[in-house]
């Protein structure tokens, strides 16, 4: 049976009751399968699974999307009980943030000022503040991160590294429609048309997935991406797409690499990457 808790004080009581590893599995709620595969990744791992449900204002800019964000706990709750959580936190932002906002703040450092961070400035203060808190507050063994969000679960782990947070940070595929589309709560927002236009970003991923597996080097890789995106339905608009190595440093010229791309597609932003090999240079 799933525990439901909205404080502080419930969640240190029914945390306390859980005897062997914890995985924790953080969200803001409007659930979806991507978010069924990463309770899944927790239950084959942990003794117990917790769900934390928390729209953190942090990470929203002043024009972004907080207000207008999903909130659908009953239907959140089901698919938690259906997974097999046995505890969901879900705070208030006073219960999170009881003064106000934080006055002190996890600094990402260069690496949360590029790619997303640089299209939305202050976002990974906002997202490993409210990271570290829920750290603190869970206790968990085991955290688990879809890959999706890959410049987050990236950022994620290095803060467990250099911060000597005792939990092991574990990445989650991502989850995709049979047509592709990586599945995100915001895709919600999309018209039907906008929907179509989304699919940019999975063609422009797999175009360059695809010359990598051909064997052409990263500047041939990075172009076929841009074709694939360019082939797609009219309607997407690139914010960025960029080569780099597993851990986001400077493209590599050969071995593992990942493909990151951010598109704007009506009023709403998605994002996506893919991991892939370069043929080493002849």
């Amino acid at each position: 049976m799933t525990e439901l808790v909205h404080t502080r004080a419930e969640l240190a009581a029914a945390r306390g009751g859980l005897k062997g590893t914890v995985g924790v599995v953080m969200t803001m709620g409007a659930l979806h399968s991507g978010h069924e595969e990463l309770l899944r990744a927790a239950r084959e791992r942990a003794d117990h699974v917790l769900v934390t449900i928390f729209v953190n204002p942090l990470q929203f800019g002043p024009n972004e999307d907080f207000d207008r964000y999903p909130r659908t706990l009953d239907a959140d709750l089901e698919i938690c009980r259906r997974a097999g959580a046995d505890l969901v936190f879900a705070p208030s932002v006073a219960e999170m943030y009881p003064d106000g906002q934080p006055r002190v703040r996890v600094n990402p450092g260069q690496l949360g000022e590029d790619l997303e961070g640089h299209s939305r400035p202050g976002f990974f203060h906002g997202v490993l503040t409210v990271v570290l808190k829920l750290f603190q507050l869970t206790r968990p063994d085991l955290a688990f991160f879809g890959e999706k969000d890959y410049q987050q679960l990236t950022l994620v782990r290095r803060m467990a590294r250099d911060l000597d947070v005792p939990v092991e940070v574990v990445g989650v595929p991502t989850v995709r429609e049979p047509d592709g589309l990586a599945l995100s709560s915001r895709n919600r927002y999309l018209s039907p048309s906008e929907r179509q236009a989304a699919l940019s970003l999975s063609a422009a991923l797999r175009a360059g997935a695809e010359a990598a597996d051909r064997g052409l080097d990263a500047g041939a890789v990075l172009a076929a991406a841009h074709a694939g995106f360019g082939a797609g339905t009219p309607g997407a608009r690139l914010d960025y797409l960029v080569l780099t190595d597993p851990d986001l440093e400077p493209g590599p010229v050969a071995g593992p690499a990942r493909l990151l791309i951010a598109a704007w597609v009506g009023d709403t932003r998605l994002i996506d990457n893919t991991a892939i090999r370069l043929a080493p240079r002849s």
